[in-house]
C-alpha cells in the first residue's frame, strides 16, 4: 500500500503508473540520503516525485487521509508530519502543541518511530517535542524543516535543536533543513547514527558544537556549510573538532559539502585523523579546484575509501584523470564539472 497526498494506491504498480503519468521519463533517486551521499538534485529538482520528498528514514510520509483519520495504518509504518501552522506561516509553540495533539488523536504516540516537521519554520518544534518526549517513547528519526524542496532553503527558520537530543536519548537520526536561527550546544548522545544539516549557511557555532560533542554511535555526518551571505561563518578552525574525530569514533561517512573554501577543507583532510576510519567522503557541491585535488593526492592515503563524492566541482579534466588513476578501486563522482572562469561558486545558497 502506497500513501500519496490525498490518495492511497493499492500496490507499487498502480503507484508507478501514477508517477509515470505525472513525471514521464524521469526517475527519482532511490537512495536514502542518510545511508550515502545523494546529489542535491535528489532534493531540489522536479523529478518522478523525488524519493526524498515522499519518504523519510525509509518510511512513506503520511498523507492527508491518514492525518485526518480517514485511513488506518500501524503508526510505526509511516513518518508522521507534525504541523504547527499553515504551510507558509511560521508556527509558535502553541501551534506545534496543538498540532501534536491533533497528530496523537489519530496515531498512537507509543508506536510512532519517525516525525517530519514541515513548513517554513521548525523553530519551536524541538521545545514542544522535548516537553512531550514521554508520549513518543519509540521516536527514532526526526526531520526539522522537511518542507517543499523547491522552497528557498535560506528562508527556512530553525531554533535551538539541543532539547531534542537531550530529551530523546534513543533518537537515531536527525535531519535539519534551513540554517536561519539554528542553534546547538555540545551534547553527549549515545544512540545518534545519522546527523545531517542542509543549509545555505551553517552557523559556525553549530559546527563547533558538533566537534565538541560526544557522539559515539554516529556513522553519517553531513554538513552543507554554505556562504556567509546566508549565515554560514565557519572556518577551518571551527571544523577542527570534526577533523580530529575524537568524539566521533564510529564515523564512516563524512560530508563537508557546499563549501566556499573547499580547497582548504581538502588540504585539512589530507592530514586529518578522522579520515582513516571513513568509508565515504563527500566534498561535493562546493568550490573544489585542482589545488584541492592536489592536496588530497599528496596527503594521507585514500585507497581505503569505498566512495569519494566530488560532484559539482571546478577540477580540470587532466587532474580528474590523475585522481582516478591514483584511486582505481574507489568509486569517484566527478560529475557536474564547471568552468573555473565562471566561478567558483557553491551549489546551494539561497
Amino acid at each position: 500500500m502506497i500513501f500519496e497526498g490525498n490518495e492511497i494506491y493499492a500496490d507499487d504498480r498502480e503507484y508507478d503508473r501514477y508517477l509515470d503519468a505525472q513525471y514521464r521519463g524521469r526517475a527519482a533517486d532511490p537512495r536514502d540520503c542518510g545511508e550515502t551521499f545523494v546529489p542535491e538534485s535528489g532534493f531540489y529538482d522536479v523529478d518522478r516525485m523525488g524519493a526524498h520528498r515522499e519518504t523519510f528514514a525509509g518510511l512513506p510520509v503520511a498523507g492527508y487521509r491518514l492525518l485526518k483519520g480517514r485511513a488506518k495504518v500501524d503508526p510505526a509504518l509511516v513518518a508522521w508530519p507534525l504541523h504547527g501552522s499553515q504551510m507558509y506561516d511560521e508556527a509558535d509553540e502553541a501551534g506545534y502543541a496543538a498540532g501534536l495533539e491533533d497528530l496523537l488523536a489519530v496515531a498512537d504516540g507509543s508506536r510512532i518511530r519517525a516525525i517530519v516537521a514541515p513548513g517554513i519554520s521548525a523553530r519551536h518544534a524541538p521545545a514542544v517535542l522535548a516537553a512531550n518526549a514521554h508520549r513518543l517513547p519509540r521516536l527514532r528519526s526526526l526531520f526539522l524543516g522537511c518542507t517543499d524542496p523547491e522552497y528557498q532553503i535560506s528562508w527556512i527558520a530553525q531554533g535551538d535543536i539541543t532539547p531534542v537530543l537531550e530529551a530523546f536519548p534513543l533518537l537515531e537520526r536527525l535531519d535539519v533543513r534551513g540554517g536561519e536561527g539554528l542553534e546547538l550546544k555540545p551534547v553527549r548522545h549515545a544512540s545518534l547514527r545519522i546527523l545531517r544539516f542542509e543549509t545555505g549557511g551553517l552557523p559556525e557555532e553549530v559546527v563547533r558544537a558538533i566537534g565538541d560533542s560526544e557522539l559515539p554511535a554516529l556513522e553519517h555526518l553531513e554538513l552543507w556549510l554554505g556562504t556567509p551571505e546566508y549565515g554560514g561563518g565557519a572556518t577551518l578552525g571551527d571544523l577542527q573538532g570534526i577533523l580530529d574525530g575524537t568524539g566521533l569514533p564510529a564515523l564512516r561517512r563524512l560530508g563537508l559539502r557546499d563549501c566556499e573554501f573547499q580547497d582548504g577543507v581538502a588540504a585539512a583532510l589530507a592530514a586529518a585523523p578522522v579520515v582513516s576510519r571513513l568509508e565515504e567522503l563527500s566534498l561535493a557541491m562546493g568550490t573544489l579546484t585542482d589545488d584541492g585535488v592536489e592536496a588530497l593526492l599528496t596527503g594521507q592515503p585514500l585507497t581505503h575509501l569505498r566512495r569519494l563524492d566530488l560532484h559539482h566541482h571546478f577540477v580540470s579534466e587532466p587532474m580528474g584523470e590523475r585522481l582516478r588513476a591514483a584511486l582505481p578501486e574507489v568509486e569517484i563522482d566527478l560529475s557536474e564539472p564547471h568552468d573555473r572562469r565562471e566561478g567558483p561558486y557553491i551549489s546551494v545558497a539561497e
